[in-house]
């Protein structure tokens, strides 16, 4: 089922998440949903906050991206309970975009370089390091259950200058071909 995502504005987005239980009620079910709404809006990664649940439950699908990026043919996962324990590494920018704040592109430095853990769709647990765009991903999604969005990391100036559209989402006018809620 295709969801509404939250847009810029909404409470939810702000708040740290919790960690599940592993017999959280329909998860496997929350997981697919979560996979068809991030496939619908042409997303490559979707956390529970963007679509109203302030859970750590993450999907991310990078296969739509393995002719610019080979090495993720394949790639679609399911990330419970995720923390990032460290990032290193060179801080490298890169423009980043939300599906929570539809229309806005900006730059954003962060380390390619992380140390995560989490459990699978099938509850095994992972501990690993992440290098690379997937750990740029993995920042940006996690970041979402932290209650922190992409534009948090960018300079006062560039916020300034995108003000107009993060007002114009605050008034419930977000321009989308998918599915949204607004505070509005």
């Amino acid at each position: 089922m295709i969801l509404p995502i939250y847009i810029y504005g909404q409470p939810v987005l702000r708040k740290v998440a919790e960690d599940i239980a592993p017999d959280y009620p329909n998860l496997k079910e929350l997981i697919a949903n979560m996979f068809e709404t991030m496939s619908n809006a042409e997303g490559v990664g979707l956390a529970a906050p963007q679509i109203g649940l302030s859970i750590r439950v993450v999907v991310i699908d990078l296969d739509v991206i393995s002719d610019d990026y080979p090495e993720y043919k394949g790639f679609k996962k399911a990330f419970i309970n995720p923390h990032i324990l460290e990032v290193s590494g060179e801080e490298e920018s890169m423009d980043e975009g939300c599906l929570s704040l539809p229309g806005i592109h900006e730059s954003v430095k962060r380390g390619n370089k992380i140390h995560v853990t989490y459990l699978d769709e099938n509850l095994v647990a992972h501990d690993e390091e992440v290098e690379g765009f997937l750990a740029r991903v993995m920042q940006h999604e996690f970041d979402h259950l932290e209650g922190k969005m992409f534009i948090d990391h960018i300079s006062a100036l560039r916020k300034q200058m995108i003000k107009g559209k993060l007002n114009a989402m605050l008034k419930g006018k977000a321009h989308c071909t998918y599915r949204t809620k607004t505070v509005r």
